[in-house]
């Protein structure tokens, strides 16, 4: 268990530096497209490189992302779009430049407001070099025009390197975490309102505390989601009872503070999993789906969960799905998606039958079991490697995903599965 817990150390300091057997399932696997090859390239004339994030689809069937290195210097944010004929042409929307000043290392996904902007973190950069929150506006030109909305500062307060992305409320306001900083060391939930007079606030909801070993508590891709009364859920890497891992949820009162509370705490222990990297999900009926990186059995290979909400209140949870061999796909960093018929769709960083990782899909029975299908197996080659942020669903039930590493260039994919 002790090279585990290293990989994943090695893993998380990457993207500081930065950065056939199947199991039996109801439906065949998916095919596989690559719809586009990062190369790489050199500062300046580079389409990017090593995706981290999730991708989004706007309603015109355009995908966007970001690539972690190259561009500018400091990464940038890209649109994909389907060609007339067949194809996918791309188009960098910026580029973050070496300086800093505006944002270095988009790790995350981003998402849309309905005006049409776009939203992200960058990990490092910023007025402190400590990470920023960015938006970029369109133009009747068809280029965008960056901001950064925030500079995050090692303050004693403030949090600092970001490395998930934002959540929008109904009013505009924007939320996310930091892995690092806070007043306890350990990480923070942040809220940021725009001002009538412009620019943006900043508010700290919750700062976490620092977890044994100084590991940071906040995860790389582990956005937060609203329910219905407002309140805000997600998942911390470390901290919680056990120091495995944690989700939480943050309430707010009528005095403007928000109240913290502990879910579920994971815990070593041969049966839960642990250090959950990804964010959450709901169902129709109210109960939380999320995936660990490790744990849920001798195998350690990750799980998928769910937490569901007690008559008398509390939660308890439920390991859905233990990866049990790396043939099963191993270390799930995304966050799990459903579609309407209720089947669950993620990635594993690695395992999968080439050992390069995978795309599975998790369908319940009328037993209360869940069964997987692996839908894609990634290699070291041409297809792609190590998908770390997960998949995104578009209305012909088609997937949609980025690869860090592999592709014709060795600089990450962007991928299509077709069930």
């Amino acid at each position: 268990m002790r090279n585990k817990k290293l990989s994943l150390g090695i893993r998380v300091a990457l993207t500081i530096c930065a950065a056939t057997l199947l199991v039996a399932g109801t439906r065949a696997a998916g095919q596989e497209s690559v719809l586009y090859n990062f190369t790489g390239g050199t500062i300046g004339s580079s389409d990017g490189r090593n995706p981290y994030g999730n991708l989004i689809l706007d309603s015109s069937g355009n995908l966007y992302g970001t690539a972690s290195s190259a561009g500018g210097g400091g990464g940038l944010v890209f649109e994909l779009s389907p060609v007339a004929g067949g194809g996918w042409s791309e188009k960098i929307l910026y580029s973050f430049m070496e300086n800093g000043k505006d944002g270095v290392l988009p790790l995350a996904g981003l998402i849309f407001d309905s005006a049409g902007n776009l939203y992200g973190t960058t990990h490092l950069g910023g007025a402190y070099n400590y990470g920023t929150v960015f938006e970029l506006q369109p133009s009747s030109g068809g280029t965008w025009k960056e901001g950064v909305l925030h500079s995050f500062n090692d303050n004693g307060k403030d949090g600092i390197y970001p490395g998930s992305g934002l959540t929008l409320d109904a009013s505009g306001n924007l939320y996310g975490t930091t892995p690092n900083g806070g007043v306890h060391g350990g990480g923070t939930v942040f809220e940021l309102t725009p001002k009538s007079n412009g620019g943006w606030a900043e508010k700290v909801l919750c700062s976490f505390p620092n977890p044994l070993n100084n590991y940071s508590n906040g995860p790389n891709n582990a956005s937060l989601i609203f329910d219905s009364s407002g309140n805000l859920y997600g998942t911390t890497v470390y901290w919680g009872a056990h120091n495995s891992g944690s989700v939480f949820e943050l309430s707010p009162t009528k005095s403007g503070t928000w109240t913290p509370k502990l879910l579920h705490s994971f815990e070593y222990d041969g049966t839960d999993g642990f250090f959950p990297e990804g964010g959450l999900v709901f169902d129709s009926s109210g109960n939380l789906y999320g995936t660990t990186d490790f744990g849920g059995g001798d195998g350690a290979y990750g799980t998928v969960f769910e937490l569901s909400p007690l008559t008398g209140g509390g939660w308890t949870e439920k390991v859905l799905y233990a990866f049990g061999t790396s043939n099963t796909g191993s270390y799930p960093t995304g966050t799990p998606i459903f579609d309407s018929a209720g089947n669950l769709y993620g990635t594993t960083f690695s395992g999968g039958s080439y050992g390069g990782g995978a795309v599975f899909e998790l369908t319940s029975s009328a037993g209360g079991t869940w069964t997987e299908n692996l839908l894609h197996s990634f290699g070291n080659g041409a297809d792609g490697s190590a998908p770390w942020g997960g998949v995104v669903l578009d209305s012909q039930g088609n997937l949609y995903g980025a690869t860090l590493d592999g592709g014709a260039d060795g600089s990450g994919t962007v991928f299509e599965v077709t069930p």
